[in-house]
This record gives structure tokens, C-alpha cells and sequence, in this order.
């Protein structure tokens, strides 16, 4: 028992005599110094300091070259990636529209050709007129030569090649050779040059048809007719084609964004993670922080 009182008294002084060191003695010094006693120490231990799974600039380039507005989506850009998307639908669908019209048109002018123009009318006009058109060009060409121009009595077939010889050795304003049937040059010649003039139907074989540079006989009707078709269809071919320039570039800007955008998404926005620690009196209190960093 003597030994126990001892322990108290000596624990009763040295708490005593730590108390005394604490506190001051003064009222409101010694309130304060016993709030702190009990209040909330706060702390924070970091957990981790790293930046958002990072786009790759590379990939979000690709991504658009392929589909345009898809690096877009890819880097957060969800307003370019619609902007992006629209342009190329709309381009596409200009593209597909006029080259449908395109094609419709060039069956139009096509059967406009077989039923107004005829290639044995060209050639007996040219082998009918040529002391004409000696007269006129200046050449030296001989009717018998070229017997074999057709291949019937009727003369409603034309041998080519000696169609194509006669052409060469006129000269003159029968400047080419008539493309065979059925080819692209063949449509595009006969409602393009004048020399071929002489092959629709509204055209006056017992006339003579003049096309120097000093003297030029208008051509028919129904050539300037077919020619307007002509324009026509290459005019919806032209938007065509321009649409698919427009394809193409959409494809390439979108992927140059679409490197940028990742690019700055990956120095704009950074991620911190941490778990604070509050402690109120002798309880100790932990909870996780986030902080995110955007730069503008």
C-alpha cells in the first residue's frame, strides 16, 4: 500500500508539473492552449500524382483519316466529331446524287445520238463533196481511192478504217478521227467538232458545208441540241467529282485535328488523387480527394 501511494503521488506531480509547463496562467491563453489539445490536426497523404490515360495523337489520326470525326470522339471533341460526320454524309451524298444524274444524262444524250446522228450520212457527204472540200482545204485527195468506203450497196455501212484514212488525208478542219461506235470519244466528237456536222439527220446533204477560218457555215440544230445534253451531264459529273475532292479533304483536315485535339487534351486536363486525414480530439477521421486540373 505504501509503495502504491508513492506511484500516485509521484504520477500526481509530474502531471502536475507538466500541466504547469502548458499552461500560462492566463484565462484566455490557457482556453486556447486546451482546444488544441482536443482539436482537429488535418492532414493529407498524397496518393497519387498522374495525368488521365492520354490519347495518342497518332491513333486519333488514323481514327479520323479512316472516319472522319472518329479521332475526334476519340480525344473528348464531341462537337467536331458531329461537324466532321455532317460534312462528310453531305459530301458524300452530293457526290452520289450528281454522278447518279450524271449517268442518267449520258444515256439521255447517248440515245439522242442514235437517233439523230449517223455515221454513213458523215461519210457519203465527205466522199460525195470531195472536189468541195479540195477546194476548200487545200488537199489533193481522189474519190477512187477510197471505193471501199462502204461495205454495202446501199451505202449504209462504213468500213472504218478507210473512214479514218479519208479523214487524215482531207485535213483541214476533219482535224480527227472518228472514235468507233459505242466509245466514250465517239459521243463527245460527233457534238463537238463541226466536221461531223454533216451526220444529223437535220443536216441538208445536198449542201455544202463550209469550215474555214474565213468562212464558217453554222451547224444543225440538233447538234447544238446534243451538245447542250452533253454540257449537261458533264456538269453533274463536275459536282460530282468535286464532292469527292471534298470527301478527301474532309478526311485529311479531320485527322490533322484530330492529332491536335489529343494533343491538347493530354496538356489541358491532369488528375490528382489523395487521402486526407482529419483528426477531432482523439478521433481520427480518413477520406479520399480528387482534383482535377483543366487549363484553358
Amino acid at each position: 500500500m505504501k509503495i502504491f501511494g508513492i506511484v500516485i503521488l509521484l504520477s500526481s506531480l509530474c502531471l502536475a508539473q507538466n500541466t504547469e509547463q502548458m499552461f500560462s496562467g492566463n484565462l484566455f491563453a490557457d482556453k486556447q492552449i486546451s482546444l488544441n489539445l482536443l482539436t482537429a490536426n488535418n492532414d493529407s497523404i498524397a496518393l497519387q500524382a498522374t495525368t488521365i490515360s492520354k490519347k495518342s495523337p497518332f491513333l486519333a489520326g488514323l481514327f479520323s483519316f479512316i472516319l472522319p470525326g472518329a479521332g475526334e470522339f476519340y480525344s473528348g471533341s464531341y462537337l467536331k466529331t458531329a461537324l466532321f460526320l455532317a460534312a462528310e454524309a453531305a459530301a458524300i451524298t452530293v457526290g452520289l446524287t450528281y454522278d447518279k444524274k450524271g449517268d442518267d444524262q449520258t444515256k439521255v444524250f447517248e440515245n439522242y445520238a442514235h437517233a439523230h446522228w449517223d455515221v454513213a450520212k458523215y461519210a457519203r457527204w465527205t466522199l460525195d463533196n470531195i472536189e468541195h472540200l479540195n477546194s476548200k482545204i487545200g488537199s489533193n485527195v481522189i474519190p477512187e481511192d477510197y471505193k471501199n468506203l462502204f461495205l454495202n450497196a446501199e451505202r449504209t455501212k462504213v468500213n472504218w478504217e478507210v473512214l479514218h484514212k479519208l479523214e487524215n488525208d482531207i485535213g483541214g478542219w476533219y482535224s480527227h478521227r472518228l472514235e468507233y461506235f459505242g466509245e466514250q470519244q465517239y459521243y463527245e466528237m460527233i457534238g463537238k467538232y463541226p466536221q461531223f456536222n454533216p451526220g444529223w439527220d437535220d443536216f441538208d446533204e445536198s449542201s455544202l458545208y463550209t469550215y474555214t477560218n474565213s468562212e464558217r457555215t453554222p451547224v444543225t440544230a440538233n447538234f447544238d441540241y446534243y451538245s447542250g445534253l452533253r454540257g449537261k451531264a458533264n456538269d453533274y459529273y463536275n459536282i460530282a467529282s468535286k464532292a469527292v475532292v471534298v470527301v478527301i479533304v474532309n478526311h485529311v483536315i479531320s485527322a490533322i485535328d484530330a492529332a491536335w485535339t489529343a494533343s491538347r487534351y493530354n496538356k489541358n486536363i491532369s488528375l490528382n488523387t489523395s487521402l486526407e486525414k482529419t483528426q477531432i480530439g482523439f478521433y481520427t477521421e480518413y477520406y479520399p480527394q480528387i482534383n482535377m486540373k483543366i487549363n484553358f
